[in-house]
């Protein structure tokens, strides 16, 4: 018996916009992580835009944008998906409503703390933040905008009473879970580097400072 007999009763995988849905999930994150590594290498935005800051909003309206036209296609997906008894009733609801509210306010409160730019890749821009964030909700995870998207993706799939929804939700966990491999050494990268020329520059103020004593 194949994967798809087997789970077919629970997922209908002849649905193309299954298929859609789950390659938008896995494009964002892609997309966003190869642009901002071409920007912080080339400035390719900074230069077209005219300065870092506006390159960066350009980014983020791009990003914000991608993810609106995610989230669509993903409860288009679900709608074409069988329910499941085991999805449905009072406690699924519940527990989905407290998912989707988790995970907002993870999402809203992570970027209220790190702004526009720091939340939507400042830092390849070379719009860097002064101190690590460390207040809630860092104090809970290093990647409260991941896993609180998650946990709304899940939130939404037991709304809708969807198995599908519950894969897709899987796929959305592995891809920010390979997108934090990649991003935490790369922005922990750009600060060292921040770090060792500020040593440097200070390094060098001293320097003169003595010159001239003497």
């Amino acid at each position: 018996m194949s994967f798809v007999e087997s789970y077919g009763h629970l997922v209908d995988f002849s649905q193309r916009s299954l298929f859609i849905s789950a390659f938008a999930i896995a494009f964002n994150p892609t997309f966003w992580n190869i642009v901002a590594r071409r920007e912080y290498r080339t400035k390719f935005i900074t230069k077209f835009f005219g300065s870092a800051q506006r390159g960066c909003y350009a980014l983020a309206i791009t990003i914000f944008s991608l993810g609106l036209l995610r989230d669509f296609l993903y409860e288009r997906a679900l709608r074409d998906q069988p329910s499941h008894p085991a999805l449905e009733g009072d406690l699924p609801t519940y527990i989905g409503y407290a998912l989707l509210a988790v995970g907002n306010l993870f999402v809203i409160s992570s970027t209220y703390q790190l702004g526009i730019t720091g939340t939507f890749l400042g830092d390849y821009f070379g719009i860097l933040m002064d101190d690590i964030v460390t207040g809630f909700p860092f104090n809970v995870t290093n990647a409260p905008m991941y896993y609180g998207s998650t946990m709304s993706f899940l939130g939404t799939a037991l709304l809708y009473g969807k198995p599908a929804g519950v894969l897709l939700t899987g796929v959305v966990l592995a891809v920010y879970l390979v997108a934090i491999q990649f991003e935490n050494p790369f922005t922990a990268g750009i600060y060292a580097k921040r770090d060792r020329d500020q040593k440097a520059k200070g390094g060098k103020k001293s320097s003169v400072s003595e010159k001239k004593e003497l």
